[in-house]
């Protein structure tokens, strides 16, 4: 009599691969790349097992949304806790945190388009800012933290429209101006 091999699930690892396999198709083949079977077969499970962890397609989609926005709030975190200046600590942070983005740019441009073009991610987007603004309005609510912040924003749409190099200020360069003025207290 012999005993079937059990395969051990480990639900976490097939969601966090699924999550990657999503992201990366975006990001090398657009969101509409972004199918059901494509992410399961990239993923080395059934359509099934798909759908034992995301609903459909679009929660899919958010989850990656999510996972991208963890990773840019995680850098945000991390750049708060070392900055030993309150007033526009957050701006700070943000510069820095779009900034390394260009770090793992590709797995976060699809994230970008979505942010863009898709109402729901618009709206997780929003929320997320709405809160880091609120927790920092006492730091960083000066009209010129805000137009730094906007300033850094253009910077990862600069990255996402692909604008050549020669015809953009040293990024370098860029980010320590940037960094300075959110360090510039108004008068």
């Amino acid at each position: 009599m012999s005993e079937g091999h059990e395969r051990k699930k480990q639900p976490e690892l097939v969601r966090r691969a699924l999550i990657d396999h999503a992201a990366r198709l975006a990001t090398e083949c657009g969101l509409q790349a972004v199918t059901v079977q494509a992410v399961a077969d990239a993923a080395g499970v059934t359509k099934g097992g798909l759908f034992h962890h995301f609903p459909n397609k679009q929660a899919l989609i958010e989850a990656v949304l999510k996972d991208q926005l963890d990773k840019f709030d995680a850098i945000i975190e991390e750049t708060l806790a070392q900055d030993g200046d309150s007033h526009g600590c957050f701006t700070r942070a943000y510069v820095k945190a779009n900034f390394s983005m260009a770090e793992y740019a590709p797995a976060l441009e699809s994230t970008c388009v979505a942010l863009l073009t898709d109402p729901v991610a618009r709206t997780h987007w929003a929320n997320w800012l709405r809160t880091r603004l609120k927790r920092h309005h006492a730091t960083d609510s000066a009209p010129e933290l805000e137009i730094v912040r906007y300033a850094a924003d253009g910077v990862w749409l600069a990255d996402l429209q692909q604008v050549p190099a020669d015809l953009r200020i040293d990024r370098d360069e860029l980010r320590k101006r940037l960094l300075t003025m959110a360090t510039m207290r108004p008068e």
